[in-house]
């Protein structure tokens, strides 16, 4: 053989699955293939077999691999690149307009309004409630009031639920028996917030849902409408490029659902969960709660659907106002605050804290807290510290959910600790202009601190936290990933005319990352997907434009052509 052929007999090789091994499913060729691999290479083609990558390289290099069974797309300089991933998805969200659309409010009147139609709708003394429509979001930046609720409902009992508070007016009070003189006795958080000038409730409840006895009436879906429901959803998931989700709320009945999906071959992206258990009451009750998790056989499932871990809610919410702070809140009209030295919430008391991070992380599962307010980032982080004396935080993925408010030191000790986060930007972009009215530049430098943990070593993975309606743009939250890179790459806020904190935003290919590889990495998968590298599952997108260098505000347009997931195609976008 000639010199020259052996070079290139020797080069090819290694591409190859074995010596004898069969031609590829599918070539791409003709592209952009970003691979988000360590060096983040780029090449021309990728080749598909069994639903495995078998290589990725020059048009030459895998072109070469083609047998006469072959599918080969030229993809005429478009761009290829790993399947995306949300960190923090709630899909009972895909149940939320099964009893009527839920339309777009973004005033104190819209919200009246809809209360109004409902009310009309609904006969006397039926329960009205209205959950994650947001005070940040609303024109007005407020709560709307309990008098505003009496005026277009006096006969029913109304809440307006906003997370873990709610506003509601005097019928919903009264058959819930909240007064001035209510006293929170179960050991549980909770806060009634009462008028300075009557001492009268104002009908705003902070963390006291289950004291709260508002019931709507309104269709219920059957078992099988969940499960289509659900299928709709994952299916628009795959439409806007995602091929990994994790479900940060899962129930015992949503996993079992998903397993039914997966063994019906209708689970079209692979998903991760983190089980929920009650964090309230006795520790033997607790512990009771996370050994039902453990004893799942998921925990120990596949690379299409594993348990991951479990979650925990440690504090209130920064939209609403009760995210436990390490300063207080101040005395606030937006959040309807009249106590200077109201903090927040924390929900779990510190030793309690211990004692699940401890159980949990003890059987090598993910333990993760919605942790919101720097206070509340703090005390976990405190906790993990002391964990990690017994026995490795890092090799278990500890994490933090959505770790808003943090600081410098805080950032330091997750990286140094290996906690990592999972950060949903579409708040920096919807809240930002609440938020800076509240606390001002200095208490917001450390919001969503993306580049700063990326700097530090820190593991952050990018989510949505969609938990309402069907659609990437038009849920709450929009899960639209093109939109969520382009904040953090921007931090480009609603309603605010420069951008928030712009030091700390990403570069375009550490935002690619934020949606791949480091969810990957977050969600136990680093090995099998966010990369696309030999031996590394097929899971990838064609999209229609290069998201490295296109005009920045193009981003969040950008059009997914194709999505495949273990090499199976589970979406093709439709002709123009």
């Amino acid at each position: 053989m000639r010199p020259h052929l052996l070079t290139l007999a020797s080069a090819l090789l290694p591409l190859l699955p074995t010596a004898l091994g069969a031609a590829p499913a599918l070539i791409l060729h003709g592209g952009k293939v970003i691979t988000v691999d360590d060096k983040f290479s780029i090449h021309q083609a990728i080749a598909i077999e069994d639903g495995k990558i078998l290589a990725v390289g020059s048009d030459a290099e895998v072109t070469a691999l083609k047998g006469p069974d072959t599918q080969v797309l030229n993809l005429e300089g478009k761009t290829v690149m790993p399947g995306l991933m949300d960190s923090h998805v709630h899909p009972r969200a895909a149940l939320t307009e099964f009893d009527h659309e839920m339309p777009i409010m973004e005033s104190i009147q819209d919200v009246l309004d809809y209360i109004a139609m409902r009310a009309k709708a609904a006969p006397e003394g039926s329960g009205i409630v209205v959950s994650q429509v947001f005070i940040t979001r609303l024109k007005e930046q407020r709560y709307p009031t309990r008098a505003e609720l009496d005026s277009v409902a006096p006969n029913h009992p109304v809440s307006f639920a906003t997370g873990p508070d709610a506003m509601l007016n005097s019928l919903a009070l009264q058959m819930s028996g909240i007064t001035k003189d209510f006293k929170i006795t179960d050991g549980g958080p909770g806060k009634v917030e009462l008028d300075p000038t009557t001492g009268e409730p104002t009908g705003l409840l902070r963390e006291m849902g289950r004291f709260i006895k508002v019931k709507q009436t309104t269709k219920s879906p059957t078992p099988a409408q969940v499960y289509e429901r659900t299928i709709e959803l994952f299916r628009d998931y795959n439409s806007v490029g995602l091929t990994t989700v994790c479900d940060r709320g899962a129930s015992a009945d949503s996993i079992a659902r998903y397993e039914s999906m997966l063994k019906k071959g209708d689970l079209t992206v692979r998903m991760r969960c983190s089980h929920t258990f009650s964090s309230g009451g006795m520790w033997r009750t607790i512990e009771q709660s996370i050994d039902q998790v453990l004893q799942n056989p998921l925990t120990k499932g596949d690379d299409m659907l594993r348990i991951v871990g479990t979650k925990i809610w440690l504090d209130g919410g920064m939209l609403t106002g009760s995210a436990y702070m390490r300063e207080p809140w101040g005395v606030s009209k937006i959040y309807g605050i009249s106590d200077p030295a109201f903090k927040g919430t924390l929900n779990v008391p510190p030793d309690k804290l211990r004692q699940m991070i401890d159980k949990v992380t003890s059987a090598g599962l993910q333990f993760t807290a919605h942790s919101v307010g720097d206070g509340a980032v703090h005390e976990l982080l405190d906790a993990y510290e002391e964990i990690n004396t017994k026995h490795s935080i890092r090799d278990t993925r500890s994490c933090i959910t959505h770790s808003n408010f943090m600081s410098k030191e805080d950032v330091e000790r997750a990286a140094k600790l290996g906690v990592m986060m999972d950060i949903q930007p579409i708040w920096l972009h919807l809240d930002s202009r609440t938020l800076l009215a509240q606390f001002g530049q200095d208490r917001t430098r450390w919001f969503q601190p993306l580049k700063t943990i990326f700097e530090t070593g820190g593991i952050v993975g990018g989510g949505s936290d969609h938990m309402q309606k069907i659609g990437s743009f038009r849920s709450v939250n929009p899960y639209n990933p093109w939109l969520g890179m382009w904040i953090a790459i921007t931090r480009k806020a609603r309603h605010l005319d420069a951008p928030m904190h712009p030091e700390e935003a990403l570069t375009r290919e550490q935002a690619i990352r934020f949606y791949t590889v480091n969810n990957a990495k977050i969600l136990f998968l680093e090995q099998v997907t966010g990369t696309l590298e030999k031996g590394k599952a097929a899971d990838l997108i064609l999209v229609d434009r290069d998201p490295l260098i296109c005009p920045i505000d193009d981003l969040p347009k950008t059009t997914v052509l194709k999505t495949w997931l273990q090499g199976k195609l589970v979406h093709e976008a439709k002709a123009n």
